[in-house]
């Protein structure tokens, strides 16, 4: 997951995660944070993007977020799914690419 300042923004990396195939699903909900960043305390609205991919492709959604992310820090986590529907996640790794890149 990862959260960006804008709707627009947020629309722009969803479909792009989704077009070159490092995500299956990206869905995208205004939230509000509150954080500290540099000693401020913030409070912000924010967009959150779950990505929606297999764990064999972090790596590559950590770069590519890390590449066209607004921020100077972006918040890029990995949850791990321990269970699922298998018809959910069958369609989830043929909507993905291989891990080393090709589409499937």
């Amino acid at each position: 997951m990862t959260a960006v300042d804008s709707e627009a923004a947020a629309e722009v990396l969803a479909q792009q995660l989704v077009e070159t195939r490092l995500a299956a699903c990206v869905q995208v909900m205004p939230v509000k944070s509150f954080y500290v960043w540099q000693g401020e305390r913030r409070r912000e609205a924010e967009y959150l993007l779950l990505v929606k991919t297999r764990a064999a492709l972090y790596a590559q959604v950590e770069s590519f977020i890390l590449a066209h992310h607004p921020y100077e820090t972006p918040e890029i986590l990995q949850v791990p799914v321990t269970a699922g529907a298998s018809a959910y996640l069958q369609w989830l790794g043929a909507s993905t690419r291989e891990a080393g890149g090709q589409a499937l």
